[in-house]
């Protein structure tokens, strides 16, 4: 990995390391759907006029609404799905477990490259490093992950393959295209989608949501979200759309250290394991060079798809 990938990895590790604290505080007064909807559309008010600031991101605007059902797609895989029902699950699970358990897209990701013939080359190499993630993530709980709640973790489960299939649509459909319309058009499109939701459905606050929960939507909002997927979108520029995903591995060492600093969850010998085994497969995985017979051709890094 170039020192350029490794610094957006862990900048990228950062932000959607914390997003799972945040979303546990704003979560106190805000409903799952009414966090999605102020998180995306703040998100639009940032990124739409950083994308008509530029002649080469505003010339992708008509080929992106000649594309919606990409467009829609990607915004219903990755966003529209993913974030309520990890919002739903997080009022039940702690927000370490949660993101201990969307680790597991860099597996499904595999599969679905495989089963798309989009597949990289990972070798015995990268094999190794999704084994030993796999079983990092399984330490980071002491190998007693709690289910008692089947349905926050059937929740979790529809953000795992959502953000598995994420990638594959805009690799297919969008790859070619600026990273920042692409990424504004999918929290754009959500954003409209939630608004008739949450007006005919739990309805807006009414009243100013405490400092601290303005504070949280406000880092989802710029870091977790706006930030975040541009980072990643240099990131796939990298790496690769296969690799881009294991930041997932990176994700929960973030979670559980802010979750045990600043929400008292409990730290264990088999946490402290599961912090080498995580990084040591997220090292494996990414520094191992793709097989270029098998590999996906990279896209240039500002025409890359987002997860």
């Amino acid at each position: 990995m170039s020192r350029r990938a490794l610094i957006i990895f862990v900048s990228l590790g950062l932000a959607w390391g914390i997003p799972y604290l945040f979303i546990k505080v704003a979560l106190e007064e805000l409903s799952p759907a009414v966090l999605v909807l102020a998180r995306t559309g703040l998100a639009s008010l940032l990124l739409v006029p950083l994308t008509l600031l530029s002649r080469r991101d505003r010339a992708a605007i008509p080929e992106l609404v000649r594309r919606w059902p990409a467009v829609l797609a990607y915004a219903v895989a990755e966003i529209v799905f993913p974030w309520l029902f990890l919002n739903r699950a997080e009022q039940t699970l702690s927000s370490s477990t949660a993101a201990i358990l969307i680790s597991a897209v860099p597996v499904v990701g595999v599969i679905i490259a495989l089963l798309t013939r989009q597949a990289e080359g990972l070798g015995g190499r990268g094999a190794l490093g999704l084994v030993l993630g796999t079983v990092g993530v399984s330490a980071l709980v002491g190998l007693d992950l709690d289910v008692s709640d089947l349905g926050a973790v059937a929740e979790m489960g529809v953000v795992v393959v959502g953000y598995a299939i994420g990638p594959v649509i805009l690799a297919r459909y969008l790859g070619d295209l600026p990273g920042l319309p692409v990424v504004t058009s999918g929290v754009v499109v959500t954003a409209v989608i939630y608004l008739p939701l949450v007006l005919l459905g739990p309805g807006l606050p009414t009243a100013v949501p405490s400092g601290e929960v303005l504070v949280a939507v406000a880092v989802l909002t710029v870091i977790c979200t706006a930030a975040a997927f541009l980072l990643l979108f240099a990131l796939i520029g990298e790496v690769g759309p296969v690799r881009a995903t294991t930041i997932v591995y990176f994700n929960p060492v973030v979670a559980v250290i802010a979750g045990a600093v600043f929400l008292d969850e409990k730290v264990t010998a088999w946490t402290v394991l599961g912090f080498v085994l995580v990084l040591a497969g997220s090292y494996l995985v990414n520094g191992t060079s793709p097989n270029r017979e098998q590999a996906v051709e990279p896209a240039e890094p500002e025409a890359v798809p987002a997860r």
